[in-house]
């Protein structure tokens, strides 16, 4: 698996100030908060003198500078690290993704958009500026999580390269003036191309803190619904239903025998135009870009293909008569430890009778497969 690539190594980047000033006084940032305060609930550009534009702008050069093979003036002013640097190269180019293209989308040729999830997380969620590509800040241990699971994460989509998992890139750490490192992800984001996308979901097959107010009528906020706002709503896949069911499987079953739980899938949904119905209005039968290994009729029934359409992010798009649903699970670093095992005792009390994301790994992954299957035609 190994190839040429940026590898483990510390990069150094611009300072913020070369190139990108951050905010320049309390004032300002308190001013912008303000002013942005109900935007903030969606997408929206990450300018000079929002809050977050200084990380921005180092996230963007020290990417930029960690994907070239030399540089006649390395950049200088805080520290970038990139972590396995081969794996998720190896993992970009089974994706078909050029480097160039990956150095462009992430690199500070226009600003990241800021994603204000409903998640409880404390995580700062960053989309490049083309919303193709996805970043997330994290912790260190659930970085640690992320990079020891790493060869069998890679090994799960060799074996089944239509996965519906999330398709990580990198993890990088940034570390300003010697200071606390800060560790951030890169993967594909589930939501591409998102122009037409008119419903987002985060499903975790539960009903604690499950429900998000929705956007006023007319508004242009992009929010992120969950569980209990899809009630009465149904998935209808046609034919595509089974490979669907049987992927979810595989999926879920692989990240219980890693003892992760907390994960969500990802859900968006798309109305086709009249062209694109229809069985052969879209539809190529396309491995080359994300197939490795043996490719016998026999390991093909095995690893559950399905026809791609022909579209970007094509692994996480299935075309059902009407609409295009957009889907993929993500949130792959909580384990099932004393920590979670506390709260589930906790929780068993605070909510009897009710269900909640923290509980064990096999009993989570066969409640979003019942979840899936209870919700899809």
């Amino acid at each position: 698996m190994a190839a040429p690539s940026p590898g483990p190594r510390e990069v150094l980047a611009p300072s913020p100030e070369a190139g990108c000033r951050a905010v320049t006084s309390s004032r300002r940032g308190l001013l912008w908060r303000l002013r942005d305060k109900q935007s903030r609930l969606g997408l929206f550009e990450i300018s000079p003198g929002h809050e977050l534009h200084g990380m921005m702008c180092m996230m963007q050069a020290g990417l930029w500078a960690a994907t070239q093979v030399s540089m006649d003036h390395p950049p200088t002013g805080f520290e970038l690290g990139t972590l396995a640097g081969p794996a998720f190269a190896w993992l970009r180019r089974s994706l078909g993704l050029a480097e160039e293209d990956y150095q462009a989308a992430l690199g500070p040729g226009g600003p990241y958009l800021q994603f204000l999830s409903t998640s409880k997380s404390k995580a700062s969620f960053f989309l490049s500026h083309d919303q193709r590509f996805f970043l997330k800040t994290q912790g260190r241990r659930e970085v640690q999580v992320l990079l020891a699971h790493l060869p069998r994460y890679v090994q799960h989509l060799q074996r089944h390269p239509h996965s519906l998992l999330a398709r990580l890139l990198g993890v990088h750490s940034l570390r300003v003036n010697r200071g606390k490192k800060t560790y951030f992800i890169v993967m594909q984001s589930v939501f591409y191309p998102a122009g037409r996308i008119s419903e987002r979901y985060d499903i975790k097959g539960c009903e604690v803190s499950r429900w998000v107010d929705p956007a006023p009528e007319g508004s242009p906020l992009v929010l992120v619904l969950k569980d209990l706002n899809f009630q009465g709503k149904t998935i209808n896949l046609g034919p595509q239903r089974s490979w669907f069911l049987r992927q979810m499987e595989l999926d879920t079953t692989f990240l219980r025998e890693l003892n992760v739980l907390d994960y969500s899938l990802l859900m968006a949904f798309q109305y086709l135009h009249e062209d694109e119905r229809g069985p052969g209005s879209s539809l190529i039968f396309r491995t080359a870009r994300s197939v490795q290994g043996a490719q016998s009729p026999e390991e093909s029934a095995a690893q559950n293909r399905r026809l791609l359409p022909d579209a970007p992010n094509a692994l996480h798009i299935l075309d059902g008569p009407e609409q295009r649903y957009f889907l993929g699970v993500v949130d792959l670093a909580t384990v099932y430890g004393l920590r979670k095992r506390l709260e589930h005792l906790w929780k068993t009390l605070r909510y009897p009778g009710r269900t909640f994301s923290t509980v064990s790994p096999a009993r989570y992954a066969r409640r979003l497969c019942q979840w899936v299957e209870a919700h899809t035609e």
